[in-house]
C-alpha cells in the first residue's frame, strides 16, 4: 500500500491543491481565521482512501468541478474526530466521531468543517455498490450513527486495511465488496419485498442478468417475459432514476470491467466486449471510456 503524507501546516492553496489531486476537483473557502489543513493518501490496487484534517473551511463541488472529474464512484465519509456537516441535494448530515455518510461524486455537494475535524474518505466505484443494492433509492448525505453496528464494522474494516502494507489486488477488491455488503441494510432501509412493483422490478433485473450476453436483449423482450407492457417497464425503471436500455448497457460494461480485471494480457479486448453483448468494438470502447474514464486497454493495464 502506498502512503503519501502531506505537511500539517500547509497553506490554504497547497491544501486545496492536494485535495484536488487526491479526491477530484473541489472548490473551497476559509470560514474564519485559524484555518488548518492536511491530507494523507492511501492507495492499494482497487482501494483508494484519504484522511483529511481540516478546521474552519468549506469544501464544495458544483457542476463545473464535476465536469472536470472522474465521477464513476461514491464517497463514503467516516468521521474520525470532531464534527462536520455534509450536504447533498436536500439532505444534510451532521457527523460526529464514529458517524458515516454516503456521497455521490456525480452530484453537487458541500462539506463544512467549523472546528478541527479528521475525516476518512473511501472511494467506492459504482460497480461495487450497484452490484449489491440493485439501484435502490440511495440516501445521500444522511447520517449513519456511530452506534450502528454497520458503521462500527465498516470503520474497523477500513482502518484495519490501512495497516496492511502488503495487501494484494484481490484483497483490496474483497475489502470494497465487504464494505458494500455491510452498507446494504442501512442504505436500503426497508424490506421492499411486499411491493408488487418491486417484485416485478427484481424479476426484470434477474432476467436481464440471465440474458445479458445476448445481442437480442432489448426492453421489449424484458417486458414480455416479466408480463408487463413496455411503457410500464419504462415507468418502473424511471421510478429508480433509470432508463432500461441504459441500465442494460451499464450492466454489460460493469461485467466487462470485471472480466478485464481478471483477463490475461494476450486476451483480445474485442472478444471481451463481444462476450458481454457488444457486437461493435468501437462502440464498446467508447461506451467503456464514458463510464469508467479510461479505455478498456488502459483499465486492464491497471490490474496487470
Amino acid at each position: 500500500m502506498a502512503i503519501s503524507t502531506r505537511p500539517g501546516d500547509a497553506s490554504f492553496e497547497q491544501w486545496l491543491g492536494q485535495i484536488n489531486s487526491t479526491c477530484g476537483r473541489f472548490c473551497a473557502k476559509i470560514l474564519a481565521p485559524g484555518f488548518a489543513g492536511a491530507i494523507q493518501e492511501f492507495q492499494s490496487h482497487a482501494l483508494s482512501l484519504s484522511v483529511v484534517d481540516v478546521a474552519r473551511a468549506r469544501l464544495y463541488r458544483t457542476r463545473s468541478e464535476i465536469a472536470q472529474s472522474d465521477n464513476a464512484h461514491f464517497f463514503i465519509a467516516f468521521q474520525l474526530r470532531g464534527n462536520s456537516v455534509m450536504e447533498q441535494g436536500e439532505n444534510q448530515a451532521t457527523l460526529s466521531a464514529g458517524d458515516i455518510t454516503f456521497i455521490d461524486a456525480s452530484k453537487p455537494c458541500s462539506f463544512t468543517y467549523q472546528q478541527s475535524s479528521r475525516q476518512l474518505s473511501l472511494v467506492l466505484p459504482r460497480s461495487y455498490l450497484e452490484q449489491h443494492l440493485r439501484f435502490a433509492d440511495l440516501p445521500f448525505a444522511q447520517r449513519i450513527g456511530a452506534d450502528n453496528m454497520v458503521a462500527k464494522l465498516s470503520q474497523q474494516l477500513v482502518l484495519g486495511s490501512m495497516q496492511n502494507p502488503q495487501m494484494s489486488r484481490v484483497e483490496s477488491e474483497a475489502v470494497l465488496n465487504a464494505v458494500a455488503t455491510l452498507l446494504r441494510p442501512v442504505l436500503v432501509g426497508q424490506d421492499e419485498g411486499h411491493d408488487p412493483h418491486e417484485k416485478v422490478f427484481t424479476r426484470s433485473l434477474a432476467f436481464i442478468d440471465k440474458h445479458i450476453q445476448s445481442e437480442q436483449l432489448k426492453p421489449e423482450w424484458v417486458a414480455s417475459e416479466v408480463g408487463v407492457s413496455v411503457r410500464s417497464l419504462y415507468r418502473m425503471f424511471a421510478r429508480k432514476g433509470l432508463v432500461v436500455a441504459q441500465y442494460i448497457k451499464n450492466r454489460r460494461l460493469d461485467l466487462c470491467a470485471q472480466a478485464l480485471r481478471l483477463a490475461k494480457e494476450r486476451q483480445k479486448l474485442g472478444n471481451i466486449g463481444y462476450d458481454w453483448g457488444f457486437a461493435d468494438h468501437s462502440h464498446f470502447s467508447t461506451a467503456f471510456k464514458a463510464r469508467f474514464g479510461v479505455s478498456p486497454s488502459e483499465y486492464r493495464k491497471q490490474y496487470q
